[in-house]
């Protein structure tokens, strides 16, 4: 079976490396966890650039930073029942599809997705993720080889 095409909104099982785990000399992320994909940009040789947002359980300190995943599309996607929210503030970017996407079923590389986001949801985060950046209140951590 093969990958899917990375689409806005899509949300994957990626090894997501945080800002802090970054700032701190660590390449490789401790956990896989749910990504929703906000930006696919394909560059002049034709590879796809995807930079994707975490999915937490943690609550957002400050709600203008995060959008919470409501439950019933939780259900949809086949993830758990508790409270998870998409992170604003931070993104990890990366030449598709990378060494950091993780199958959800073992021996099925292709796998990787857990299904796509609602449009207005996805409207939403990309949104808030962009005026954020505009204001220098989020950072990308670039995630190569």
């Amino acid at each position: 079976m093969a990958l899917p095409k990375p689409t806005q909104g899509l949300v994957l099982r990626y090894s997501y490396l945080w800002l802090r785990e970054h700032a701190r000399g660590q390449e490789e992320g401790v956990k896989d966890r749910p990504c929703a994909v906000v930006l696919v940009t394909t560059l002049e040789d034709g590879d796809e650039l995807v930079t994707v947002l975490p999915i937490t359980h943690t609550q957002p300190s400050n709600f203008d930073h995060a959008v919470e995943i409501p439950a019933a599309t939780k259900h949809r996607l086949g993830l758990d029942g508790e409270r998870s929210w998409v992170v604003l503030t931070e993104a990890n970017r990366f030449v598709w599809p990378g060494p950091d996407l993780r199958p959800l079923h073992s021996g099925d590389a292709a796998s990787i997705a857990y299904g796509l986001l609602p449009y207005a949801l996805m409207d939403t985060i990309r949104r808030k993720f962009v005026t954020l950046l505009k204001a220098n209140r989020g950072a990308i951590v670039p995630r190569t080889e």
